[in-house]
């Protein structure tokens, strides 16, 4: 999974009044866990954007006083007028330990069931992940080439031996439903009628 940097200082005070004075200066306090013990920082507010205001997903290697942080975004408190970021909470990536993330899908393909004006329904966008940190995936593809009227894919189809899916298998990913417009391949017809020209033959025959 692609990493973006960000740059910050340790906060040696963490009261409402240091609080407020960082924010004013346009900075973010922010907190990392996960290690042997809660690590308080600030960094610039812009260092923030392409993190936090983007679908993509992304780690982060937080950068303080020379000794780098693996960690990947647990929490963020956004103002409720202004929309300014007002805290950060981190969480603390080491090689041996798994991690749960929510990782977006991307489809893939063109569905034959769209092409004949069916409706695609894409139900989940992003799917909670488990995994080591090395083995996060940027995203997760859904094939909907095959997809015709009807048909469906679920979790159980995403499966990859190197991360874990935390839904149920039969989790509806992405699906393309009936509309009015749309019109059945011939083939289709056929089989759902159950008759074609044979079922035809066969009704002149008897009769």
């Amino acid at each position: 999974m692609k990493s973006i940097t960000i740059s910050g200082s340790k906060r040696e005070s963490v009261g409402k009044v240091a609080t407020k004075a960082l924010r004013n200066a346009g900075k973010v306090p922010c907190v990392i866990y996960g290690g042997d013990k809660p690590l308080h920082f600030s960094a610039d507010e812009v260092s923030f954007k392409n993190l936090v205001y983007t679908a993509n997903v992304y780690t982060a290697m937080i950068e303080l006083d020379g000794t780098s942080y693996h960690a990947i975004l647990q929490d963020i408190q956004f103002h409720p007028v202004t929309d300014k970021i007002l805290h950060v909470d981190f969480y603390q990536l080491f090689d041996d330990k798994m991690v749960t993330m929510n990782i977006p899908v991307r489809l893939v393909g063109t569905s034959p069931g769209v092409i004949s004006g069916g409706s695609l329904r894409f139900a989940m966008r992003k799917l909670s992940v488990r995994a080591l940190p090395a083995n996060l995936p940027d995203f997760i593809n859904a094939d909907i080439s095959k997809l015709k009227i009807g048909q469906k894919l679920i979790v159980s189809e995403l499966a990859n031996d190197q991360f874990s899916i935390l839904h149920p298998e039969n989790t509806v990913v992405v699906q393309v439903r009936t509309a009015r417009s749309a019109v059945m391949p011939e083939d289709d017809e056929e089989d759902e009628d159950g008759e074609g020209e044979d079922g035809a033959t066969e009704e002149a025959a008897e009769e």
